[in-house]
């Protein structure tokens, strides 16, 4: 017997179990939870909505404590927004679901996240800025990692 199959871990099941969904209060990012809860709604998995906070790389002992408190109270709005959306259209009775916050950058939060959770799918919204063309978006870099089937929501 395999060690996944031991774990009870195995990829390419029936449909997926957990889904993430990469949230970070862009229009992209919501429009990307959206499609995940209803693709974790009709698959019944659970829906894992992750926020990766950034870290400053100011060396500023002020700076970098003021950034990570806004970035925390980032991540208690959005998952105060999410709250609120779930009540209000009623998914949240037909959902499973978690909010997860992961210190660092978009792309290493994500993926570790997925890999944590042992994710099935990852869903990201496109990215909104216009450097990433260039550079690379964390979506093209997920897709890139291999690890996961990715669904980039425009």
């Amino acid at each position: 017997m395999s060690a996944e199959r031991e774990h009870g871990f195995e990829l390419g099941t029936d449909g997926p179990r957990v889904i993430v969904a990469g949230l970070d209060g862009s229009e992209s990012s919501w429009r990307a939870a959206a499609y995940a809860a209803g693709l974790a709604r009709r698959q019944n998995a659970l829906l894992a909505l992750v926020y990766v906070q950034p870290l400053s790389g100011s060396v500023a002992p002020g700076v970098g404590a003021a950034a990570v408190a806004s970035g925390q109270q980032l991540a208690e709005q959005l998952e105060r927004e999410v709250r609120e959306a779930a009540e209000r259209s009623g998914w949240s009775r037909q959902l499973r679901w978690e909010f997860h916050t992961f210190p660092g950058e978009a792309y290493t939060g994500i993926a570790q996240a997925a890999d944590q959770m042992r994710a099935d799918a990852v869903v990201i919204g496109a990215s909104e800025q216009a450097g990433h063309r260039l550079v690379g978006s964390v979506a093209v870099r997920l897709v890139k990692h291999g690890r996961w089937p990715v669904t980039v929501v425009p």
